[in-house]
């Protein structure tokens, strides 16, 4: 049984899964930032490190075993530092690819340097600058942080009085374990057509992509993440357009092994990057790719952290949509969520504690979301309209505010 490192585990309603399936056919380490609970079930060993803002490699790797087979992190967060421990410890893992994936700016850098499917992006580092790039790029364009993910600080300006109003948005919407950067906004074009994701293993250069996504967005000017639907029959699957995109664009970046989640908008002159993530997707992506494919992701990227070649045979051929809730209004308290729940969802999970106060978009970003459900079916239409008689049963009984200790 080979051995592999995982950094961070994440919340347990969005990634036991994958742990759960590695555990099951590698011996396990993890490094992680408190004492294992529902992970101990699935692991060897853990090591206990202060994952704050400053954590850095060399911490991890005095904390790591001195041999494992692969290195591997679903936490965008950490996705440097685990390319670094890969590469000290001598198993697959680019720590210069990675970094293209994880700064924007590199990214649109290293793409444009190939050709492949340039969009005008400027980095700018305050308000006169980006009133400057918009206005040679032409308006609307898009604010985007330069190391964030899941759509977080990214918002759409049509005039220069929207710039100016909404700039600190992007500007300062961070995450813990955030990069940080002096000049961290990006002014790119606005691309247009539908948005989709495509979830991938790449091992010794060679792209496979797994399973592919289409994003359903809410909240403008912000692009909020609200559902996904994904099948394994989608004809996006075999075309060669996005195909070739695709690979063009790994190429460019030089990822030749690892994870990756690369974001695609469906512009009428073809597919055109929005950006690549150089780990599994988040959303509940890989969950739904696992149960309507039959492809395990948690055992796709394990193998190709140890280097070796992926199991990739689909086993499934269904349909599946996850649907993301929100409070109404701002600053709800929450006590209780519940739902009507048709035989075609799969889950129905609350994400706010009693007590927690919520807020939509744009306060509330991803982490406004008081819920969320997953439906399985033969067609995504069936899926769909499961979610919308969750949606229209929703009911969030009022809780009490959480006192401090």
């Amino acid at each position: 049984m080979k051995s592999l490192l995982v950094v961070g585990t994440g919340d347990r309603r969005y990634r036991e899964y994958l742990l759960r399936s590695i555990g099951s056919h590698y011996r396990v380490h993890l490094l992680v930032g408190h004492e294992p609970t529902w992970e101990r079930e699935f692991v060897a060993g853990w090591s206990v490190l202060d994952m704050s803002d400053t954590i850095d490699a060399s911490a991890m790797l005095a904390a790591a075993p001195k041999t494992v087979d692969g290195v591997l992190t679903w936490d965008e967060a950490r996705v440097l530092q685990a390319a670094k421990l890969a590469d000290a410890l001598g198993v697959p893992g680019d720590v210069d690819a990675v970094m293209r994936c994880r700064d924007k700016h590199l990214t649109r850098k290293a793409l444009a340097d190939a050709g492949v499917g340039p969009v005008r992006s400027v980095l700018v580092s305050g308000v006169e600058e980006a009133l400057a790039a918009a206005e040679r790029i032409g308006y609307p364009v898009v604010l985007k942080p330069r190391a964030m993910a899941a759509s977080l600080g990214v918002v759409r300006v049509d005039t220069p009085a929207e710039l100016t109003a909404r700039f600190a948005f992007a500007r300062d919407t961070t995450v813990p374990g955030a990069w940080h950067y002096d000049v961290s906004v990006l002014v790119e074009e606005l691309l247009t057509g539908e948005e989709i994701s495509v979830d991938s293993v790449v091992h010794h250069g060679e792209v496979h992509p797994m399973f592919l996504a289409r994003k359903q967005v809410g909240y403008p000017p912000y692009f909020e993440e609200i559902g996904h639907t994904v099948s394994a029959t989608d004809p996006l699957l075999n075309d060669p357009a996005l195909l070739a995109a695709l690979r063009e664009t790994h190429t460019a970046l030089g990822f030749t092994d690892g994870a990756t989640h690369a974001e695609f908008k469906l512009t009428p002159s073809g597919p055109r990057l929005v950006e690549v993530n150089g780990r599994l997707g988040g959303g509940m992506i890989p969950y739904l790719g696992m149960r309507v494919t039959g492809i395990d992701p948690g055992l796709a990227i394990a193998a190709v952290a140890c280097g070796d070649a992926p199991s990739l045979t689909p086993s499934e051929s269904k349909a599946g949509a996850v649907r993301f809730f929100y409070p109404s209004e701002e600053d709800t308290v929450v006590g209780s969520v519940t739902a009507q729940l048709p035989p075609e969802i799969d889950l129905f999970l609350p994400l706010a504690g009693d007590g927690e106060v919520m807020s939509p978009p744009p306060k509330g970003t991803a982490f406004g979301r008081i819920a969320l459900a997953t439906a399985l079916a033969t067609t995504v239409e069936e899926c769909m309209r499961a979610l919308d008689t969750v949606e229209a049963s929703l009911a969030v009984a009022p809780g009490t505010v959480r006192q401090p200790l």
